[in-house]
């Protein structure tokens, strides 16, 4: 195809980095990264820094300056994390529109999807079942909230990304109207805007993924749905083992995000998410990442790969559609996670169900054609723990307030 070989550019890090470079590298497809020099992605085998002056993928005042000086004229911009989403938004109205490629969609529809407390107010105009959502500016906010309707009631940020570099978790339960009270205090006075989000009942095999790319022409040329069985940590952490389902499994909701995305002119990647409500069976939607997710490799494995498809629709050519349907019953797990969380769940035939299942699994970083990024984590972890057991035993620990993340793993 014209301009199959131009090379892309993966604005990422981390696991969602890696397998956008792997995706990328499945369909053919020449890579550069952007991103820290010490970040798990430089560890692959097919790893290349941005040529010229360099570029970490940082988004900031001298970020377009940067881009103008890569020697890659042409290349296209691949997003995995929410604010280079945002950023690359705005390139199609600028100068770098005529240096560098994005399949984008208008800032505004971003700006609703990665902000939670807008996402939920969009919500509670549209027919699409969801969790109430109460965005909180004062203390008279959390006086409205009224928590004996509610099943539970967490803490959540406007802002992911950031709330959970800051904090190391992705939200906060509060049992109480006045512990709410006391942790929305002390997150407050740190700059972060919170809302309270209504708790959907069920188990973590009550969550679903659709994910999967909408083309500029409004088409959704790929769908892939999953179900997480596992979590690490628990509430709140990241899917540890999921499997590929069918789509009708989703029944209502995949024409409930097909209406959504339609209505905010989407363009590009996303993920949605889904819990079963135990109440009522129903599929409540809870989220909509904006660009490549944590488990993008796994879909592209498994023949939906919207990495490729954005480097297409992105150049203006057709979007190659997947041959046939979806590898389903595979699963994918994240070893390090998911053994703590069977290890945890404490019942015996869960860990042997668990242990075939890894048998027949793909692994989420590790590859046998690229071992080293697996390969640089257990390094990592094995030298934390040696550091551990080199702390004397009679080094006191500073006394201080117990960690968000403490409490939550202390309360949940």
């Amino acid at each position: 195809m014209p301009g199959r070989r131009m090379p892309a550019i993966v604005v990422g890090r981390g696991e969602t980095g890696l397998g956008t470079l792997r995706s990328l590298v499945l369909a053919g497809i020449p890579a550069y990264v952007a991103c820290p020099k010490d970040d798990l992605v430089t560890h692959s085998r097919w790893y290349r820094p941005v040529p010229g002056p360099g570029w970490d993928g940082s988004t900031d005042a001298g970020t377009a300056e940067r881009l103008r000086a890569l020697p890659l004229p042409g290349a296209v911009l691949v997003p995995g994390r929410d604010d280079a989403a945002l950023w690359l938004a705005d390139l199609p109205h600028g100068d770098l529109v005529k240096r560098f490629a994005v399949s984008s969609s208008p800032r505004a529809s971003l700006e609703i999807l990665q902000d939670k407390a807008r996402f939920g107010r969009y919500l509670a105009t549209t027919a699409v079942p969801h969790p109430r959502t109460f965005t909180i500016a004062s203390a008279a906010d959390i006086a409205a909230i009224p928590f004996d309707e509610l099943d539970r009631v967490f803490i959540k940020p406007a802002d992911s990304q950031r709330f959970n570099q800051a904090i190391g978790a992705k939200g906060i339960w509060a049992k109480t109207r006045a512990e709410f009270e006391a942790i929305w205090s002390r997150l407050d006075s740190q700059g972060f805007a919170l809302i309270a989000q209504e708790y959907v009942p069920g188990r973590a095999s009550d969550h679903y993924f659709i994910d999967g790319f909408r083309d500029a022409g409004g088409a959704l040329t790929g769908l892939f749905a999953r179900r997480r069985w596992r979590i690490y940590p628990a509430d709140f952490g990241n899917s540890s083992y999921c499997e590929s389902v069918p789509l009708a499994q989703l029944g209502a909701a995949v024409g409930h995000l097909e209406a959504l995305l339609a209505d905010l002119r989407y363009r590009g990647i996303f993920s949605a998410e889904f819990k079963r409500d135990a109440r009522s069976g129903e599929l409540r939607i809870l989220e909509i990442n904006t660009r490549a997710w944590w488990y993008v490799e796994f879909a592209a494995r498994c023949g939906v790969n919207v990495c490729a498809m954005a480097y297409e629709d992105a150049q203006g050519l057709p979007v190659t559609r997947p041959a046939r349907a979806p590898v389903t019953g595979a699963g994918c797990v994240n070893l390090d996670g998911d053994l703590k969380a069977v290890l945890a769940a404490g019942v015996h035939q869960s860990r042997w169900r668990a242990a075939r299942q890894w048998l027949h699994a793909h692994c989420h970083v590790f590859r046998w054609d690229d071992p080293r990024p697996a390969w640089s984590l257990l390094w990592a972890r094995l030298r934390l723990q040696a550091n551990r057991w080199r702390r004397p035993a009679r080094e006191p620990l500073a006394a201080r307030e117990p960690l968000p993340s403490e409490r939550r793993n202390s309360t949940a």
